[in-house]
């Protein structure tokens, strides 16, 4: 990650669009990899790359139905 100032930018295609929210998606991370069942606190190489995808991809299908909620004017 470089960061120049308040501007802070990550090489790669995953980036933090709004700043602070880091935090709450690695909180999102965990809480979503509890769920299946996966130990996310220490390194994420002893996991396999299915098992990251699976909470990457559980994590956006929770994201996107939370937007569509919102968005329709429901109730989480």
């Amino acid at each position: 990650m470089v960061t120049a100032g308040n501007i802070t930018s990550q090489t790669g295609r995953n980036r933090i669009l709004v700043s602070g929210a880091e935090q709450a998606l690695n909180q999102f991370k965990q809480e979503i990899a509890s769920e299946l069942g996966l130990d996310y606190s220490g390194d994420k190489g002893n996991l396999t790359s299915r098992q990251n995808g699976y909470v990457g991809g559980l994590m956006v299908r929770k994201m996107i139905a939370q937007a569509e909620s919102q968005m329709s004017g429901g109730a989480q």
